[in-house]
């Protein structure tokens, strides 16, 4: 498993607003995201990785075995998937209340707020998340 990206490709770095996930964004085309995508739709869908996704963020932590990892447990990232995340991620989440992400029935409503993630808070800020059948 190698998480290398070249040097040319860092400019479509993009981290997952929910879970802070780093991956490009041809990645979050081909395969969504592994911590969050099945309420967020991201898979095959761009306007959904534009929406959920930023572009704007600090630091970066690789974890391995997130379960073991003190740094995961503090980032709480403990309970995602092996990868390498953000330690803040900011953005802003505008998707219409008629979005259903991922094209099955499922999909996730936003407010429109600014979302600002940082090592104390692995939530949403002010973002209500709303599961639809």
């Amino acid at each position: 498993m190698s998480f290398y990206v070249a040097p040319s490709q860092q400019r479509t770095l993009r981290a997952c607003m929910v879970c802070s996930l780093v991956q490009l964004h041809s990645k979050f085309m081909r395969e969504g995201c592994p911590n969050c995508d099945n309420v967020l739709g991201l898979r095959g869908n761009n306007d959904a990785i534009q929406e959920c996704t930023s572009q704007v963020f600090e630091g970066l932590v690789t974890l391995r075995d997130p379960t073991t990892s003190w740094v995961a447990r503090w980032q709480r990232l403990d309970s995602y998937v092996p990868g390498t995340y953000a330690v803040k991620v900011t953005g802003s989440v505008s998707i219409h209340p008629d979005y259903s992400g991922g094209g099955g029935g499922g999909g996730c409503l936003l407010d429109t707020r600014t979302i600002d993630q940082d090592q104390d808070q692995r939530c949403l800020v002010g973002i209500t998340l709303l599961l639809n059948d």
